[in-house]
């Protein structure tokens, strides 16, 4: 840990205030890390990594989640820099680096030439956030799941992962991993779905939440009922589930490219506030 009042060290229980204040500064923007800070206490063993912090004169100025995201919060480029320059002290252990473009952007070209070729970068994601009621009616069939309906709702879960990732999150025996990250989802009450009989129609989850904000993950209608407006309908009444009974605000990001999910998310009223990147090893 650095003794001197400049520069970066792991953070720990005795700096959570500073951390929350932090990301007070945009919780909508910072609910993930805010997230886990939140239910870790900043204790390594829970976070299952570290939380890095660059000071100044003392205080707080920009934090860095590492396990296995990456994520540099309120982070500048000197910031960022610094974060990468203390990564390349040791071997990489993360699987994605996501944030803020402009900050993931120095981190990454800090580190690219000693770390491994990724699999995937994705630049410029838009970050959509609703503070409001949707714009457009709920469908009325969308709830909470149960774990009753997990026989139709972890295969959606697979292929919605696989589709966005490009690869199947039962590879490498993560089968069992995985089934219980979505159980652990129905069991918080963070899962949503429609159904048609015996057929799932729509999905989302929210993957992190704090006091101010929730971030939903996850969105998947099959691909033959897709052009119907069910994903928009679907959004619609997540966003009322969710900010009546989670968080006032809600946000996702999103890839650049997929312009039919941009469009639904418009029309329920989600706004881009700035832009993600994200490095997938």
């Amino acid at each position: 840990m650095l003794t001197t009042r400049h520069g970066v060290r792991p953070l720990g229980a005795p700096d959570l205030a500073a951390f929350l204040a932090l990301t007070s500064r945009d919780p909508v923007v910072n609910v993930f890390v805010e997230h886990r800070a939140r239910t870790t206490n900043l204790e390594p063993r829970w976070l299952g990594g570290e939380m890095w912090g660059r000071f100044d004169g003392g205080d707080l100025v920009a934090a860095c989640h590492v396990g296995a995201n990456l994520v540099p919060v309120e982070a500048t480029a000197d910031d960022a820099r610094a974060f990468a320059e203390r990564a390349l002290t040791r071997s990489r252990s993360v699987s994605t680096i996501v944030g803020q473009h402009e900050s993931v952007e120095v981190f990454w070209n800090t580190v690219a030439e000693q770390w491994d070729r990724p699999r995937e970068l994705r630049w410029r994601q838009p970050h959509l956030e609703i503070d409001h009621p949707p714009l457009v009616e709920g469908h009325p069939d969308v709830r909470r799941t149960t774990r009753a309906d997990l026989d139709l709702l972890y295969p959606a879960c697979v292929a919605m992962y696989t589709e966005e990732v490009g690869v199947s999150p039962e590879v490498g025996g993560g089968a069992e991993l995985y089934r219980a990250r979505v159980q652990q989802l129905i069991s918080r009450g963070w899962s949503f779905a429609r159904f048609e009989g015996d057929r799932l129609v729509f999905k989302a989850e929210v993957a992190c939440s704090s006091p101010h904000a929730a971030q939903i993950q996850g969105v998947f209608v099959p691909p033959d009922r897709r052009g119907e407006g069910i994903a928009a309908s679907g959004m619609a009444a997540v966003v009322e589930l969710v900010r009546r009974e989670i968080a006032p605000h809600v946000s996702l990001y999103v890839n650049e490219w997929n312009l039919p999910a941009r469009r639904a998310y418009e029309k329920v009223g989600f706004r881009e506030t700035t832009r993600f990147s994200t490095v997938m090893f």
